[in-house]
């Protein structure tokens, strides 16, 4: 790491974002194709019924037939993907010897594709991995037809998975977990409900957020992508809450959700992410929609932290809200700020506060201590946060 003066300047960094993005309307068509070039049996992997009942599900179906690729199916991912059937798709993969993974769906179905992925050649349990017992050394290949623009997961390395037994929701990150190629048609982006659609975008709000709110300094080309991506999430997401249908802006938000977590945005510095361990909590044990926590903790969070770095946070209001600095009261500035996101949030119809989640008070220090932590009991690197820190935080949240 680079430093002048105790002071962390933009680090050294290696990026390699290996996903093919198949991008624009009717994309879904050329699936069978992309892939054929990974092997000539596939996992079809999804959820419910929705890829059915849009027809989505036939139109892959056919482009597999027509490229001569066989596939088998596994139903049945839920939001927080659970352990439970990516053990079972480990199993049948190993069984019909899959070449490839096809998620249809979103983050949770890409998530589930991709842990699946990991486990088949692995001799032990997959949740080693999750636990920081193990790393993955081979995967196969997953392959992504995406519905849902939120996690990012369509060109990520990371993997999150809830362990029913504890309700443990966790993270793993690995090359290995970046997919091979994925088909981004933002007309199936259509149907989605209006609240699906607002936690998506809170989704990839955070995911901003995560790696603009660095101690990392000298970053101000990635600190523009990040403001730049930002406001588009800001601009298109009510615009699309008012016109489902409406292409341009669906597509940007499409495209933004993948550059939010493609790690372009990470180069050169180093994130924080202490809300997505919080939240983490909340959505495995109450089973909240991921994004909807995250719009909950993420503005708790900053008014505990703020004072660390006003000048990142009133950079944060001016440039991505559009806030008039206050030379006399930066402070002042930096909270209206955080102010605004809150407002947006509320504006798009997600909760800010643990109530609108539906969880009660009674296990905020439950959440707290299991959050996920470093090897020195620390949550997150703006700020190295203890357990007394992060209930804190949940108890702004109320």
């Amino acid at each position: 790491m680079n430093q002048i003066r105790g002071v962390i300047n933009l680090d050294n960094f290696t990026f390699q974002s290996p996903t093919k993005i198949v991008f624009g309307r009717d994309t879904e068509h050329q699936v069978g194709n992309e892939a054929r070039a990974h092997g000539t049996k596939v996992l079809l992997h999804y959820g419910g019924g929705s890829i059915k009942k849009t027809g989505l599900y036939d139109r892959v179906v056919q482009s597999l037939k027509a490229a001569g690729v066989e596939f088998i199916e596994l139903a049945g991912v839920q939001p927080n993907p659970r352990l439970s059937l990516v053990h079972e798709g480990i199993e049948l993969c190993r069984r019909e010897n899959v070449d490839l993974i096809l998620a249809v769906g979103g983050g949770s179905t890409i998530d589930s594709s991709k842990a699946i992925a990991m486990g088949v050649p692995y001799d032990g349990d997959v949740w080693n991995f999750f636990e920081g017992k193990a790393q993955a050394q081979t995967a196969l290949p997953v392959g992504v037809v995406l519905t849902l623009p939120a996690a990012g997961s369509e060109a990520s390395d990371s993997c999150v998975i809830t362990n029913e037994d504890g309700w443990l929701k966790r993270g793993y990150g690995n090359q290995l977990n970046r997919p091979v190629f994925a088909i981004m048609n933002p007309e199936l982006t259509f149907t989605l409900p209006r609240y699906q659609t607002a936690s998506g975008a809170a989704d990839i709000m955070a995911h901003i957020m995560e790696r603009y709110f660095t101690n990392t300094k000298d970053v101000d080309f990635t600190d523009s992508l990040s403001e730049a991506t930002l406001k588009t999430i800001i601009k298109h997401v009510p615009i699309v809450l008012q016109n489902p249908e409406n292409y341009e802006s669906r597509a940007q938000i499409m495209w933004a959700g993948t550059i939010a977590h493609n790690d372009l945005l990470s180069t050169g510095r180093i994130g924080d992410w202490s809300s997505h361990q919080i939240e983490h909590e909340l959505s495995g044990i109450y089973d909240v929609p991921h994004g909807a926590g995250l719009a909950v903790v993420f503005p708790a969070w900053m008014k505990y932290v703020y004072r660390h770095d006003i000048p990142r946070f009133t950079q944060f209001a001016v440039r991505v809200w559009n806030v008039e600095q206050d030379f006399f009261n930066p402070e002042k500035t930096a909270l209206k700020g955080i102010q605004s996101l809150e407002n947006f949030f509320r504006s798009i119809g997600l909760p800010v506060r643990l109530e609108g989640l539906g969880i009660p008070n009674d296990r905020l220090e439950e959440m707290a201590q299991k959050t996920k932590a470093d090897a020195n009991g620390k949550v997150g690197n703006f700020v190295k946060l203890s357990h007394k820190d992060v209930l804190e935080i949940l108890k702004l949240a109320q």
